[in-house]
């Protein structure tokens, strides 16, 4: 799908055999930050995703509101760090000098979705958002600059790359079901879906 300026799509990035590998890697990674539960600001009603971070930074929702935390927001502990196969993907996509400093994990189940949003709760808006997709095939749903422009639909399937940059960082998406059964990657099913952005502005 062709997509505004700075919107790419890069179909089957990762190979098998480097799908399993960042896999196992993330197994170890999560079992330190286990997945959680965000909640919607205000009303306090559950995600339909459950949620990790990699990173110096994490992002969390309850009902405080959105924001970006140092720590586990059930455990308290720091965050793992971004492991070095994603680093490596944000560097050869990115476009972009400086490293990442939050790595969202997000586990879609039978039922999972996202609706459309956009990625604003940072302070640097130069550098991209790039999504990796592992596990069952998503329908996922592109829009515009406002939350009722029109939208389009791409599949994305296990090993993909989304990067949004430039004119396309603020473009609202969201993901509109997963396909089960389309990957045997993941043990029981499902998706995950590794989001890595830049928080802050670089002081140099």
């Amino acid at each position: 799908m062709k997509g505004p300026e700075g919107f790419v799509h890069l179909p089957g990035y990762l190979d098998r055999a480097a799908q399993v590998e960042l896999v196992d890697t993330l197994r170890a990674a999560i079992a330190a930050s286990p997945f959680f539960t965000p909640r919607m600001p205000g009303n306090g009603k559950p995600f339909s995703v459950s949620m990790s971070n990699f990173g110096s930074l994490g992002w969390v929702s309850d009902r405080a509101g959105y924001r970006y935390q140092a720590q586990h927001p059930e455990t308290g502990a720091a965050w793992p760090p971004i492991p070095p196969q994603v680093l490596a993907i944000w560097q050869a996509v990115g476009n972009y000098p400086h490293p990442p400093e939050a790595c969202l994990v997000n586990r879609y189940r039978a039922g999972a979705r996202m609706g459309l949003h956009r990625d604003a709760d940072e302070n640097d808006f130069s550098a991209p958002v790039v999504s990796i997709s592992l596990g069952d095939s998503a329908l996922f749903r592109l829009g515009g600059l406002v939350r009722k422009a029109p939208t389009r639909s791409l599949k994305l399937h296990s090993g993909d790359i989304v990067v949004l940059g430039g004119e396309a960082r603020l473009l609202y998406h969201g993901i509109d079901r997963v396909i089960a059964g389309t990957s045997q990657l993941l043990n029981g099913g499902g998706r995950l879906n590794l989001t890595l952005r830049r928080v802050t502005k670089p002081s140099t």
